[in-house]
């Protein structure tokens, strides 16, 4: 029987991996889908992404669990330029995800994890990272599904406190709550304005996908283009130096 935890490298699911550590849980192996952007570009978050690999990865490792790594083949950018072949936008870009409903997980990262599933014993137990204060999501466990952190009574903000003890907390925490692709719609302002100040570079690929031609929607969240966000962005930093010039 193998025990693995599907992992993302968020609190959640490293605490999971330090509590089977800690008591002696078993373990076989920690499983990560990296969401793609692009062929050549993930969907972590440049922090994250070195986090994962120059720090958590090499931590388990080195304690004999290790990660096996899986990509699906679709990135978010086949999803983005995929012709939407019914309804009011037929013939048209699928471009961005709707809000609320989160179609890349379900075309990029799930795939690989059933796939490589399929290859596992019927009898493997799988730990999800869910914390003993999601009564609603913890309902939802199947029978071969477990969380270590409701078994030892752990809440989010205590498996925040356990990841940070162990020198495992994610830089991403300093400016969210939560672990997601850098181009998904539901990031909040803060996660938006981040991605604008401390990675032009990622901003600059979702203004090139606002300028495609034929998309089903225009806005990239439910209430914004990526071009209104940017003039507020613009505007915000203008506003921040003009105050600071007063001050001095």
């Amino acid at each position: 029987m193998k025990h693995i935890p599907t992992c993302s490298f968020g609190k959640d699911s490293i605490a999971t991996a330090l509590l089977a550590l800690q008591h002696g849980e078993p373990l076989d192996e920690l499983v990560y889908s990296e969401v793609m952007f692009s062929d050549t570009v993930s969907g972590e978050l440049p922090e994250h992404k070195r986090f994962i690999y120059e720090t958590a990865i090499p931590y388990f490792e080195k304690r004999g669990i290790p990660t096996r790594v899986l990509r699906g083949q679709k990135t978010y950018l086949d999803c983005f330029y995929r012709i939407v072949s019914r309804g009011n936008a037929e013939g048209k870009l699928a471009s961005f995800p709707l809000t609320g409903r989160c179609s890349i997980q379900r075309d990029c990262k799930l795939p690989p994890i059933r796939t490589y599933q399929k290859t596992l014993p019927h009898d493997t137990v799988y730990y999800l990272g869910i914390a003993a204060d999601e009564p609603i999501r913890l309902a939802r466990l199947k029978a071969n599904q477990t969380s270590l952190l409701a078994k030892y009574n752990l809440t989010e903000k205590d498996a925040q406190a356990m990841c940070q003890a162990e020198g495992l907390l994610s830089p991403l925490y300093a400016f969210t709550g939560r672990g997601d692709c850098w181009f998904c719609p539901n990031a909040s302002m803060r996660e938006l304005r981040h991605l604008y100040n401390a990675h032009p570079d990622l901003w600059q690929l979702l203004l090139e996908l606002q300028d495609a031609p034929n998309k089903a929607t225009e806005r990239f969240n439910r209430s914004y283009t990526l071009h209104d966000l940017d003039l507020r962005f613009c505007l915000e930093g203008e506003q921040l130096s003009f105050f600071t010039y007063g001050e001095r």
